[in-house]
């Protein structure tokens, strides 16, 4: 790859991140704590590959002005004298199309070099979105281990009043692993996309450790069909009860929940658990 396309990539792989971290789209990426070193990583890009490119432009310059400009094919610059004492044609500079070619008569192309750019003017035009139904229906759904944890402390009571808004992964955490079930009886409300899979629909969430690598979905099958007609990634939020004992290692922790409302809202910018 030719230094000149080295350092476009790097500038414009630099500006990429900065954008989607100045646009909020990092957060389909990583989790919100990374977004200071995304900036940093990004601005130091954008500097190195600016201070190439314009260190390349002045070698430029100053070379020119060093070497004027050859005479035609007959003058003395475009011919070397040889050992024999007889005149040849000069050799050809490193930029021209006779450097392209290898001794056996192949021509190189830069061009499958510049094929590089895709994925990053990729970041600029479209932002992929962040992972979904799909993810959930290839990934077994389970618990975090922290659960375990707290199981070891018993869970603490939830707030006074209903409905309790809780977080999907904090809501499955108590449903399979609190002895005491403080979810019993108690009306919380619930956000999450939807997830049709083996006859059952599914609010989920992905919870992620680091970055979406790692993510790895809780899920809460909805009773009474409210949801059935909507469409895989829809996101919803729902308000009702755990279906107490439902949430076992057989289903991956997966609770039963009857929901009393149930309503359609605009996807999160931030759309996963921690």
């Amino acid at each position: 790859m030719k230094r000149e396309t080295q350092n476009i990539l790097l500038l414009l792989l630099g500006g990429a991140l900065i954008k989607i971290a100045v646009n909020g789209d990092y957060l389909r990426y990583v989790k919100p704590a990374q977004q200071p070193w995304i900036i940093i990583g990004g601005a130091v890009m954008v500097v190195l590959g600016a201070v190439a490119i314009v260190r390349d432009l002045l070698a430029a310059r100053a070379d020119g002005h060093a070497h004027p400009a050859a005479g035609g094919p007959d003058t003395p610059d475009a011919l070397e004298v040889a050992d024999d004492g007889h005149a040849h044609p000069a050799a050809a500079g490193p930029d021209s199309p006779a450097a392209a070619d290898d001794g056996h008569g192949h021509a190189h192309s830069a061009r499958p070099a510049w094929l590089l750019l895709v994925p990053v003017l990729a970041v600029f035009l479209v932002a992929p979105p962040a992972l979904g139904a799909d993810s959930v229906i290839r990934t077994e759904a389970r618990v975090p281990a922290s659960a375990a944890a707290a199981n070891a402390a018993s869970f603490p009571p939830l707030p006074a009043g209903d409905p309790v808004p809780l977080a999907v992964n904090e809501f499955v955490s108590r449903a399979g692993w609190d002895a005491a079930g403080t979810l019993n009886g108690r009306t919380v409300s619930l956000t999450g996309f939807v997830v049709h899979t083996d006859g059952s629909t599914l609010l989920a969430r992905l919870v992620i450790s680091c970055c979406a690598a790692d993510a790895f979905p809780v899920t809460v099958r909805l009773r009474g069909g409210e949801a059935d007609h909507l469409a895989s990634d829809a996101w919803i939020r729902v308000t009702g009860q755990v279906v107490p004992g439902t949430a076992t290692r057989a289903n991956s922790y997966t609770p039963d929940f009857t929901p009393a409302s149930l309503a359609t809202v605009p996807a999160p910018k931030d759309p996963y658990e921690y």
